[in-house]
């Protein structure tokens, strides 16, 4: 059998070598088209927001747009003893200029961050400086900020101005953590109120207690689901899924009626002659913890239920007719094949009550409150954006913490949602 010519051969063999190239990249393309859709939803809905988050933590230009000549003479000021005339002159004008532009507040309400009191200084004076000349501030400025208010001559509130004055800063991250700098630039524990910690702590505590609470209620549920008769087990499942059917809100105020001082449960006690008086349950610890309780755990059955389902009951029995007491054989046999499945489900409901929001916010009151409260309330009452995103990036860091604990050991891959 000829062979043909070798060169024909070769220049042919070059050819579909080039058509194959040319085609996988057609079907690479291809694909990344269809991929490039949920690259953008993923960049715009999680990338960009905590990157975003991330750089609002650090990131407070405010100060340094408000009032940039005052900061720039503040430069070269040691922070011991009170500024120059010629840097009061620069604020005077600078206040002047806020006042005409309706900025003033904006400047107070920063600089009351760091010292409390700055507020009603900084928007008193500045109604004095709108109505002098630029002539007049520049070279009597200092003379009439003294004269607006005494409080001018204190070292602490010109500190306070410095400091908020930097665009880059660790001061929201400080104040997150309880901490603060003090004159001499030294980290320190902060003097006023500490909330934040114990609030970490109050959540994560919450967090695992509603875990435990749900996998102590779903695991027999799911249990029984598992094991019961196909009819029965699509009623009963009917009945978890029913609160995905009903609005957050509608079960959330359910509790409100149920837990109030004259709710349901105080009068059918009451009624009973269990109790002699209301118990305070609503706006609680207790009420928070129970609602979210209600609410989470179909995330815990639903994952077990997909695990215990597809575990084969000849296991138990192969246990028993060993010698191995039920228990026994439930403990060494059957939980350790759940154990994906009560993976997912921990992980889920923790993860989620963590920064749960609008329940602990309508049943919890005081007592009750998560982190993710005081991120809310910064973010809509006191619009501290930064301290807002500061706490949520240190949210962010413990539970990827958590998850490394986790993956670590007990390991990511035996998660399993069905």
């Amino acid at each position: 059998m000829s062979t043909g010519n070798p060169a024909a051969v070769e220049k042919l063999s070059r050819r579909e070598y080039v058509l194959a190239q040319r085609e996988l990249r057609r079907k690479k393309m291809f694909a990344l088209a269809l991929v490039v859709p949920l690259l953008l939803f993923l960049f715009f809905a999680f990338v960009a927001p905590i990157g975003t988050m991330l750089y609002r933590g650090v990131y407070n230009p405010v100060v340094a747009e408000l009032i940039p000549d005052t900061l720039q003479a503040l430069e070269q000021w040691e922070g011991q003893t009170l500024p120059d005339d010629a840097v009061l002159n620069r604020l005077a004008l600078d206040l002047k200029r806020l006042a005409q532009t309706r900025k003033s507040g904006k400047l107070a309400e920063e600089i009351n961050r760091h010292w409390p009191g700055a507020s009603s200084v900084i928007k008193s004076t500045a109604r004095r400086m709108k109505r002098q000349t630029d002539e007049a501030l520049l070279n009597g400025g200092a003379d009439m900020i003294r004269v607006a208010n005494k409080k001018w001559q204190r070292v602490e509130i010109w500190r306070a101005i410095k400091k908020a004055g930097q665009v880059y800063t660790d001061g929201y991250y400080l104040t997150a953590l309880d901490l603060e700098r003090n004159a001499d630039g030294d980290i320190q524990q902060r003097e006023s109120a500490q909330i934040y910690i114990k609030l970490y702590q109050k959540t994560l505590w919450m967090a695992l207690v509603i875990t435990f609470s749900c996998l102590l209620l779903g695991y027999p549920l799911a249990y029984y689901l598992a094991n019961a008769p196909s009819k029965t087990a699509n009623l009963m499942m009917i009945l978890v899924l029913l609160p995905f059917w009903t609005s957050l809100l509608v079960r959330t105020t359910a509790w409100i009626a149920l837990l109030q001082t004259n709710g349901v449960v105080n009068s059918t006690l009451m009624a009973l002659k269990i109790i002699n008086q209301p118990i305070e349950m609503l706006y609680t610890e207790f009420s928070t913890i129970i609602a979210m309780t209600h609410i989470l755990l179909p995330f815990m059955v639903l994952p077990l239920f997909s695990v215990m389902k597809g575990i084969d009951p000849s296991l138990m029995r192969a246990a028993q007719s060993m010698g191995a007491k039920p228990i026994s054989a439930f403990i060494s046999v059957y939980l350790p094949n759940t154990l994906p499945g009560l993976s997912a489900g921990a992980l889920l409901v923790f993860i989620i009550s963590v920064g749960y929001y609008i329940t602990p916010a309508l049943v919890g009151g005081t007592d009750g409150q998560m982190i993710s409260n005081i991120i809310a309330f910064h973010m809509q009452q006191s619009n501290n954006w930064g301290l807002a995103a500061t706490l949520g990036s240190l949210l962010l860091v413990l539970i990827l913490a958590l998850y490394w604990i986790y993956d670590h050991f007990i390991g990511a891959s035996n998660i399993k949602l069905g």
